[in-house]
């Protein structure tokens, strides 16, 4: 862990940064976000899904491309540059369903019939972006992701995470869980544990594949 405070570092961001509009969505970054980790817990999500929950999109504004620039036609890979940005305070169990809560959107997109239909406009817009719904071969890959379940569980979360009307816990409500799992992570590096990390137990019943199309399917994302 960086001598940087992490939580700090991350409440300045949502108080900034955050609050600003969420490219083209009716609420602002931040609610989005912390509306995402309330759905988290709401679904009994354990501490580390849950955060990957709150933090999912801070790679719009810590990485090199921001998310307005998304908007205006260039892909920020922001769930990459969120998870590289995370990584320096917390294990695999919160920055791979991060880094791949955007794949899990093209791979909804491919396999579930209405996905692709129930998309909010801003989230349809950057899907062509952001490459589109996957091929065959790359929802193969993506299924043999050990953090396939966790990425799909926080894609379904983000989807879900727009409403202008919703009450949900401020950041401070986070702090202690952030807290405690950055601390975990720098007792696990001091003890010289690796970048990989074990992947959630997945659901009773995992995502099922009801159809593939290229350009097509139903259900949300951003």
């Amino acid at each position: 862990m960086t001598t940087a405070d992490p939580v700090r570092v991350i409440a300045d961001l949502f108080a900034a940064e955050g609050a600003r509009e969420y490219l083209g969505e009716p609420v602002t970054q931040a609610e989005h976000m912390l509306q995402a980790a309330a759905l988290a817990e709401a679904a009994g999500a354990g501490q580390e899904l849950t955060a990957a929950a709150l933090l999912h999109d801070l790679g719009h504004f810590t990485g090199p491309v921001s998310g307005h620039e998304l908007m205006e036609g260039r892909d920020n890979r922001h769930g990459e540059a969120g998870a590289a940005w995370l990584a320096r305070w917390f294990g695999p169990g919160v920055t791979e369903p991060v880094r791949l809560h955007v794949a899990a959107k093209r791979y909804l997109c491919a396999v579930e019939p209405g996905y692709l239909a129930a998309l909010s406009p801003a989230s349809a817009y950057t899907l062509r972006i952001q490459g589109g719904p996957m091929s065959r071969a790359e929802t193969a890959v993506f299924e043999g992701n050990p953090w396939c379940t966790a990425a799909l569980r926080v894609r379904r979360w983000d989807d879900a995470a727009k409403d202008p009307a919703a009450t949900v816990p401020a950041f401070g409500y986070y702090r202690p869980l952030l807290r405690q799992l950055a601390l975990q992570r720098a007792r696990e590096l001091a003890r010289g544990a690796g970048p990989g990390g074990r992947p959630p137990e997945p659901p009773a019943h995992p995502p099922a594949r009801r159809g593939h199309a290229s350009g097509a399917p139903r259900l949300a994302g951003e």
